[in-house]
């Protein structure tokens, strides 16, 4: 009989949390996403941020972390509208953050990443007055990269590292889950009232309208009080909005379920019992807060969001870097077997 490893295990765990999500995503879209954002989404970030800390943040010094906790701050305040003048420079602010993040994780000497840092915020003036400078680092970058790009690449660096054919498979049913949700035309019934659904939506909507124009499924011009109400239309009654909806409802869902997936190898839930108790708490608060009114709950966790965002970017470049190196290995070993042949 066979007897699968605890990594075979956890591939094919994902699997099926692949599945479900995606199954529940065409059916429901819209209250997915929300579910999922209110409900898993608090206590992946809380439970994220514990497990970054004990690993140094995947940084060369020891107090990286605080200069990306300042400008998850300065981000909030500006987003949020709580400090105007920092509203119009939060792009180039996570800009700064994703360059920094790099800079932390190949150089030690201080004063170097200052001058680095120094550099990037001029870099960003040259940058700031285009649009895809604005769209990438303010819309796509905090949101679907982080959950859906980054998501897979960690998946590619499991399958290469463990060797994994079910690691591999799992790769593939993640592609094709996402290019289910735009090649099956599905119509759309709310299970909740769509009132409801584009109220608490208000602090997401941005990135579907840009996910639309992107993939081409229709030109949606910027809200104003004249293009409201026809977005809105496409975005929660057609076909177009759908079909995005469902692939970042998927996204989300997925994101958060493969963290706890993964509880017995990371081991995030190794932590003092007090600091269980303060995270337990803290998700309780949250979620109830979401319950009561949405938007209140979407202000309230908006930092802890966004500073799980910046504190995983070290990381996501590390991941990026160990696919290089696996790729690289693979490469180099069938050299040498080619050698070893002749």
């Amino acid at each position: 009989m066979a007897t699968f490893s605890s990594v075979e295990k956890i591939d094919a765990a994902n699997i099926g949390l692949m599945l479900f999500s995606c199954v529940l995503a065409f059916l429901l879209p819209f209250e997915l996403f929300l579910f999922s954002y209110a409900v898993l989404g608090p206590l992946h970030y809380l439970t994220e941020i514990g497990w970054l800390h004990k690993k140094g943040y995947f940084t060369t010094g020891k107090y990286d972390y605080l200069f990306l906790g300042v400008l998850s701050v300065l981000i909030t305040l500006g987003y949020l509208g709580i400090a105007e003048s920092l509203e119009g420079i939060a792009t180039g602010l996570v800009y700064l953050a994703f360059l920094m993040a790099l800079v932390m994780i190949f150089i030690k000497d201080n004063t170097l990443k200052v001058i680095s840092g120094i550099l990037i915020l001029f870099s960003a003036l040259l940058f700031n007055k285009y649009t895809f400078f604005e769209v990438f680092f303010a819309v796509y970058l905090p949101t679907i990269i982080h959950v859906f790009l980054f998501t897979g690449l960690f998946i590619l660096l499991g399958a290469l590292k463990n060797k994994s054919l079910l690691g591999v498979l799992s790769l593939a049913v993640f592609a094709a889950c996402t290019a289910s949700f735009f090649l099956i035309p599905v119509g759309y019934s709310s299970l909740v009232p769509i009132q409801y659904i584009q109220k608490s939506f208000v602090g997401f909507i941005e990135l579907n309208r840009q996910l639309i124009n992107t993939l081409g499924l229709e030109n949606l011009q910027e809200f104003n009080a004249q293009t409201v109400g026809e977005n809105a239309r496409v975005i929660f009654g057609t076909q177009s909005g759908f079909m995005v909806m469902r692939f970042i409802a998927f996204a989300y869902t997925y994101h958060y379920l493969n963290w706890f997936s993964k509880t017995s190898v990371i081991q995030w839930h190794k932590v003092p019992r007090k600091t269980l108790y303060i995270v337990i708490a803290v998700w309780i608060a949250s979620v109830a807060l979401y319950a009561y009114d949405y938007m209140v709950g979407l202000k309230w966790l908006f930092l802890i969001s966004f500073l799980h965002v910046l504190l995983e970017f070290p990381l996501n470049y590390r991941s990026m870097m160990g696919i290089g190196q696996e790729i690289k290995g693979m490469l180099t070993g069938r050299q040498l077997t080619k050698v070893n042949q002749k």
